[in-house]
C-alpha cells in the first residue's frame, strides 16, 4: 500500500482577495474604511489562518506525501484512495469538499477556535497535528471517524451531483419552477413552486431548518441518519397545479422523482450555484440518499 498523502484544503483569505482586487494594501484599507471596517481585523483573521496552515504543514509525517489545493481548484484536483484530507477553514469549506470525496477521511480544522466550535471543523490546529502524529504511529486506518449522510441528484442522461447539506432543484432565477413530482409511494402531482430542498441531517440546521420551522417544526434527521427530508417551497395551487405533496422523508432506498415541465431547471448543492446541473423540458431528476457518506474524523 502506498504511503498516505495529506491533502490540505483551504481557500484564499479575505485579505488576499482584497489585495487581488485593489492591488495595494493602502487601497484595500481605504475600501474597508469607507464601509465602516478596519484592515486590522482582516489582517488578524489572515494571520490566524496562516498560522493554522503552517501548524498542519509542520505536522505532516516525514514518510507521508503532501499536497495543497484551494477551494476553487477542487473540481480539477485528482484525489486518490490513500489520501487523508485536512480542511482548514469554516464548516462550509468541508461541505464544499465533500462532493469530491469518495471515502477519504476528513479532518476539519478551525483556524479560529473559540467558544463556538464548528459542527464540521471540530479540531484545533494543534489538535489536528496531534492526530496526524498518532496516525503516523498507529496507521491512518486507526483514525476514528463518523459517517455523515450525503444527498445525490441524478439526471436521466447520467449527470450526477452530490452534496453534504442539501440539494436545491428549481428555476435558475428562483422564479416559478414547473415540474411533475413523484413521491416514493407512487403519488404524483404537477406543481408550480419556488423549488425543492432535499436535505441531509447535516443540512437540517440550515436552510432546511427555516422551512421546517415554518411548517410547525417537523422532526428532521440527525447528521448520521440514513434519511433525507424534502420540502417544496411555496407551492402554488391552480387549475393545473397542486400543493398537496409539499414535504416528506426519504429512507435509504427511496427516490424522489422530478420531471421538468419548464424550459429548464437547475440543480445545485450546498449553495454553490456556479457548480450546477441543468435539466431541460421532459428530463427526469431523481434524488436519493448518497452512496458516498462523508467520513469525518472525530
Amino acid at each position: 500500500m502506498a504511503n498516505p498523502r495529506l491533502v490540505i484544503v483551504h481557500r484564499r483569505t479575505e485579505l488576499q482577495e482584497l489585495l487581488d482586487r485593489h492591488a495595494t494594501r493602502g487601497q484595500a484599507e481605504f475600501f474597508l474604511r469607507t464601509r465602516g471596517r478596519n484592515i486590522q481585523d482582516v489582517q488578524g483573521r489572515h494571520d490566524r489562518i496562516t498560522v493554522a496552515l503552517e501548524t498542519v504543514r509542520a505536522a505532516v509525517p516525514a514518510e507521508w506525501r503532501h499536497a495543497e489545493v484551494e477551494r476553487t481548484d477542487l473540481s480539477r484536483f485528482l484525489l486518490t484512495a490513500e489520501d487523508i484530507v485536512a480542511v482548514v477553514g469554516q464548516d462550509g469549506l468541508v461541505a464544499n469538499a465533500a462532493k469530491y470525496l469518495n471515502g477519504q477521511p476528513v479532518i476539519g480544522i478551525d483556524p479560529e477556535p473559540g467558544a463556538n466550535p464548528g459542527v464540521l471543523v471540530r479540531h484545533t490546529p494543534n489538535g489536528a497535528a496531534e492526530l496526524l502524529r498518532e496516525a503516523a504511529l498507529a496507521g491512518p486506518e486507526r483514525l476514528n471517524s463518523q459517517e455523515l449522510a450525503t444527498v445525490t441528484a441524478r439526471l436521466d442522461d447520467g449527470q450526477e451531483l452530490s452534496a453534504l447539506n442539501e440539494i436545491f432543484v428549481g428555476h435558475a432565477s428562483h422564479q416559478s419552477a414547473r415540474y411533475q413530482l413523484t413521491t416514493p409511494d407512487g403519488r404524483t402531482e404537477r406543481q408550480s413552486s419556488s423549488g425543492l430542498i432535499i436535505s441531509t441531517g447535516t443540512g437540517a440546521t440550515g436552510w432546511c431548518a427555516s422551512i421546517a420551522l415554518e411548517r410547525g417544526g417537523r422532526a428532521l434527521p440527525a447528521p448520521a441518519d440514513p434519511q433525507l427530508a424534502w420540502f417544496v417551497r411555496e407551492a402554488w395551487p391552480s387549475p393545473i397545479t397542486g400543493a398537496s405533496l409539499t414535504e416528506g422523508v426519504l429512507e435509504a432506498v427511496e427516490t424522489l422523482r422530478i420531471t421538468v415541465a419548464s424550459d429548464q431547471l437547475v440543480v445545485f448543492g450546498d449553495g454553490m450555484e456556479s457548480d450546477r446541473l441543468t435539466a431541460s423540458w421532459g428530463q427526469e431528476i431523481t434524488v436519493r440518499l448518497g452512496e458516498r457518506p462523508l467520513r469525518l474524523v472525530v
